[in-house]
Order: structure tokens, then C-alpha cells, then sequence
């Protein structure tokens, strides 16, 4: 599951130019490259094809610097071209950083028993026909991700692994039978974006099981969804309560449940 919301910026050095574009071969010459497929027979007409989508796509001169077949209707190419576009880069704004704190495994566990006086259920799974589990088992099994221990390691959260190619149905059951507080969701396969479609199929069907209300005891469990493509959307057109990304560690997905389900809990001040 993936980093969504920003953490601290790396400071960036003074000279940086306000105005930039793209470098090739020397600094400024707007020069960039990119692969794709076009579902076309090798030969030179499809690297004229390819030369005619890189003008469309504003890159002049382009030139093709790779094609290889992709089986008999279908070649593979990277073209090599000049672009004309200018990025203020002392105009972008960015996003505000993270709206809660990181706390230690300790401090976790202590908001738990503290407010919930029991442990706090997590539900996970990669749901539909997503089999690729390397996220999901990074944020909740316990040798965790990023030198930072997984879900598991805490005493007061009690996790359910559900495992790959979990039906919808499947998940809003199990959630149910656990009194989940919690269901994360992680989908990596993005084509013909499996990973929305899936996602929201999953935050509606937990819509219509569940009261509207979310937190402990009060009705359906909080919705998270992870994966490294979901930069293209929000959490409002999903349908869930939080979108992490590439780069997500299990601490900060257990800071953000400490910070959602129990926001009363106030950490102590260090002696």
C-alpha cells in the first residue's frame, strides 16, 4: 500500500531555476523519451506511425530510437524528441503534509487500550482478481516494511489477513463477523483500472451493509484503500475514507488509525 498524503520535503537547494524544462543530453535542451505500444505490424510504416503520435503529442524533432515486434500485430517503441513546454516550477503548490502525527508502536497500543479498553480489528485484502499480496502482507503482517514491524506487532490490534482474490462479498462478510473497525484493501493490478473499479465497488457494498456512521461500535468499519496508482483519484470519488500509496509503512497506517477512530485520545507530554 502507498504513500498518499505528503510527508516533510526534503529541502531543496536555493539556485533552482523558477522556469524549467526537460534535460537530455545537456541542461535545458527539452529533450525527453517515452515507450508505447501501437497495435501495429513491425516495419517502417508503424515507425512512421510512431513518429506521427510524438508530433501529435507535441515532441519535434522526434526521432525513434528502439522498436521491437510484440508478437505479429503488435510493436513495442521508444521515441526520443524535443517538447516545447515551459513548467513554473516556483508557481506549484504543495499539498499540505500529513494531518496527524507519527506515533510510536507504544503510543499506538497505549490509545487503544486506553479509549477502547479492547483491541481495535483490522480486516485486510487484495480483492478481486488482484493476487499480487507484497503490500497488504508489508502494512500488516509483523516483519512489516521499511525497517518499521507490520500490524500484527502490536498487541492491541488484532488483524485479519485475508490473503489475494477476495470477492467483495467475501470481505463485507468477514468484516462483519470480526467487528471490524478497520478494512484496508490493497490493489496493485491497475489495467483498465481493475483498481478503481474494484475499489469502489468495495467502499458501495460497505455503504449499503453498514449504517453511514464510522467508528468503534458506531457502524461500518473505516474504508482504506492502497496501491501505487491511485494518485488519479480521491477519496470522495472512491467512496473511502483514506488512499495510501507507494511508500506507505505500517507506522503510518497506524498513526492514521489512532487519528481517525480515536481522535479524543491525546498523547502524553515526555516527562
Amino acid at each position: 500500500m502507498k504513500q498518499r498524503q505528503a510527508a516533510t520535503d526534503v529541502p531543496e537547494a536555493q539556485d533552482i531555476p523558477s522556469i524549467i524544462r526537460p534535460y537530455g543530453d545537456t541542461t535545458g535542451d527539452a529533450m525527453v523519451q517515452m515507450s508505447f505500444t501501437l497495435p501495429v505490424p513491425a516495419g517502417r510504416r508503424a515507425e512512421i506511425a510512431a513518429l506521427r503520435l510524438a508530433g501529435q503529442m507535441g515532441l519535434d524533432p522526434a526521432s525513434v530510437v528502439h522498436s521491437k515486434p510484440m508478437g505479429p500485430n503488435f510493436t513495442f517503441f521508444i521515441v526520443y524528441g524535443k517538447v516545447n513546454h515551459l513548467i513554473d516550477y516556483a508557481g506549484i503548490e504543495v499539498p499540505a503534509g500529513r494531518e496527524y502525527p507519527l506515533l510510536a508502536a507504544k503510543e499506538v497500543d497505549l490509545a487503544i487500550r486506553t479509549v477502547l479498553n479492547r483491541r481495535l480489528v483490522v480486516v485486510g485484502a487484495c480483492i478481486g482478481t488482484d493476487a499480487h499480496t507484497v503490500g497488504i502482507d508489508a502494512i500488516l503482517n509483523v516483519k512489516g516494511f521499511a525497517g518499521e514491524k507490520g500490524l500484527e506487532y502490536h498487541r492491541e490490534i488484532q488483524v485479519i489477513n485475508m490473503g489475494a482474490q477476495v470477492t467483495v462479498a467475501e470481505l463485507v462478510e468477514r468484516a462483519k463477523a470480526e467487528n471490524a473497525d478497520a478494512v484496508l484493501v490493497s490493489q496493485v493490478v491497475t489495467q483498465k483500472n481493475a483498481h478503481i473499479h474494484n475499489t469502489k465497488q468495495m467502499a458501495a457494498a460497505f455503504h449499503d451493509a453498514y449504517p453511514t456512521a464510522v467508528g468503534p461500535g458506531m457502524g461500518r468499519p473505516l474504508l482504506i484503500a492502497g496501491g501505487p496508482r491511485f494518485d488519479t483519484v480521491t477519496e470522495e470519488e472512491l467512496g473511502v475514507d483514506r488512499i495510501f500509496g507507494k511508500g506507505t509503512t505500517p507506522g503510518e497506517v497506524a498513526a492514521y488509525l489512532v487519528h481517525a477512530l480515536l481522535p479524543n485520545w491525546i498523547p502524553s507530554e515526555p516527562s
